[in-house]
């Protein structure tokens, strides 16, 4: 990856998340991130079902997988993270310091996903939306605004995740 290629990474984790990878490898939503000065999508779209097609053009290209032994490097390689907003992924990503923005699956049930993102969004670190108003989110936000996550005290993302879950 050159120094002025500006990327986003999309991540489901080990889950699938059909709808999110859909909508982000889709060609108006590719044609807004390289609008938005973006320059390379690269997705991880783990065990869903559906399977974007990779291509190349001038200025832009999408490149995805499902599984690495570790997305470290996509994450540290991105100008912004795209993920579901399971823990283990939010928490991988603010703690590499980047800016990011958790997605919802609306479709899970007892969806702590909301809370955990909701609770990150009012402390500041990051933004989340749905798969409706993605499009909408990056279009607005402002990623110079986000405060950069604590790093490596687990003990108070545990008090954390209490919180958010109602358990403390």
């Amino acid at each position: 990856m050159s120094d002025r290629e500006k990327c986003v990474f999309v991540t489901v984790g080990t889950s699938s998340f059909d709808p999110l990878i859909e909508l982000v490898s889709g060609s108006s939503f590719c044609k807004l991130l390289e609008d938005l000065g973006y320059s390379r999508l690269l997705l991880q779209i783990g065990r869903g079902q559906y399977e974007p097609e990779g291509f190349v053009k001038p200025g832009f290209r999408l490149e995805y997988y499902r599984f690495k032994d570790t997305i470290a490097e996509d994450i540290q390689g991105a100008s912004l993270v795209i993920s579901h907003a399971g823990s283990g992924s939010c928490l991988e990503t603010l703690g590499a310091g980047k800016p990011l923005v958790a997605v919802i699956n609306e479709m899970m049930m007892n969806n702590h996903q909301l809370e955990l993102a909701n609770q990150l969004y009012k402390d500041g670190h990051l933004y989340y939306a749905t798969c409706s108003n993605l499009r909408h989110l990056l279009k607005d936000m402002d990623i110079g605004k986000l405060k950069t996550f604590p790093p490596g005290e687990p003990e108070k993302f545990a008090a954390f995740l209490d919180k958010v879950m109602g358990v403390s």
